[in-house]
């Protein structure tokens, strides 16, 4: 499909993602984690000093990625709500558009439920234009719109500064962020980032793909017009035993993001970094390592180091690629983090599924939930 068309056909235009906003029960010492074990930088902040009455915001960055992490500041706010019910979790998954009252007309014109209606915000560095809609669970997305502004982040935050500055940890953008939905919910969020924002569903995979003696799941990834923006959608399917995504909508009390995968150029540099910092890892059994060139065939990288650390392997058609799950970054099993490394494969692992849930599964027997 030529550039032209490709215009013509996507009425949602999306330059990549925002932002993505958790909110957790304490934001002050979740800023400190991050900056500590995955290297994150200060960049800016919103509270009490700078007249926010109910929250406290702070914005980590780590090249084109935006974390922010968000406390309340009293018991009777929706964000102590939103915590009490399902602990630190992603609320906004915010989206990087050129023209955010357009994409809300749009979407909510296609049958998608506002949340936030167009709103401008102003200071003396320009003007970020807003807007949000309503996905699975409790997650909003966000249209965000700041070719009109040159702070440091958006207006109602201040640039943080910090003295404590660990190195980054190699960790580029978004590649893409996994949504856990109920029993048979898959296809109606198929249906609606088809219907409402112009997604297309790029893979499938059933319960024959994804199952272990125990646990099944089904998914369906769903793209954007350029790729930028890739949205798994998984939903539990029959087992003998409780799914890892049963685990999650039991823990995290309904639907909610899984987990947040994000990119480097070396993996093998990025793990060692992140796990000599404290970040734990999903650990495959090794055997796992005896016939990967069978299936994955020839590799750039030495196996000793992959085998060492962790790292799975998957080949597509297209290449291969080179992921790594971290346990869940909270005392609920819910949301992890995934560290992928794209040498031309625009897959997600379907060859690892197998090897990853019975790991997920061994981690769920110690919590004596499988």
């Amino acid at each position: 499909m030529s550039n032209s068309e490709q215009k013509t056909t996507d009425f949602l235009p999306i330059n990549g993602t925002d932002f993505i906003e958790l909110w957790v029960g304490n934001a002050k010492q979740a800023a400190h984690y991050y900056k500590t074990a995955f290297g994150f930088q200060s960049l800016a902040y919103a509270g009490p000093e700078t007249g926010v009455r109910d929250r406290a915001s702070y914005v980590l960055v780590q090249d084109k990625i935006r974390l922010i992490l968000t406390s309340p500041l009293n018991s009777n706010s929706p964000i102590a709500e939103h915590h009490r019910k399902h602990g630190d979790g992603v609320k906004y998954l915010a989206l990087w558009v050129e023209d955010a009252f357009e994409a809300y007309e749009k979407t909510t014109g296609r049958g998608g439920i506002g949340t936030i209606k167009p709103t401008t915000l102003n200071d003396a560095d320009g003007e970020v234009k807003m807007a949000g809609i309503k996905t699975y669970g409790e997650v909003e997305h966000l249209f965000i719109e700041r070719k009109n502004y040159k702070g440091v982040f958006m207006p109602g935050y201040v640039k943080w500064e910090s003295d404590y500055n660990p190195a980054p940890t190699g960790l580029l953008y978004v590649d893409h962020c996994v949504g856990n939905v109920g029993w048979n919910q898959m296809n109606p969020w198929v249906k609606f980032y088809e219907d409402v924002m112009g997604f297309k569903n790029i893979l499938s995979f059933d319960d024959k793909d994804i199952s272990t003696e125990y646990s099944a799941l089904m998914s369906k990834v769903m793209s954007n017009g350029n790729g930028y923006i890739k949205f798994p959608i998984n939903e539990p399917a029959e087992g003998k035993k409780k799914s890892q995504v049963e685990e999650y909508l039991d823990y995290y009390e309904g639907e909610g993001v899984q987990h947040i995968a994000v990119a480097t150029k070396d993996i093998v540099k990025t793990v060692r970094e992140l796990m000599a910092r404290g970040v734990e890892f999903l650990k495959v059994p090794s055997t796992y390592y005896d016939d990967l060139l069978d299936r994955v065939g020839k590799i750039e990288e030495d196996i000793e180091p992959l085998r060492e650390l962790g790292i799975l392997v998957d080949r597509d058609d297209e290449g291969y690629l080179l992921q790594l799950f971290s346990k869940p970054v909270e005392d609920r099993p819910t949301m992890f983090f995934e560290i992928i490394q794209r040498k031309g494969a625009k897959s997600f692992g379907k060859g690892n599924f197998k090897a990853l849930f019975e790991a997920l599964e061994l981690e769920q027997a110690n919590r004596g939930n499988l």
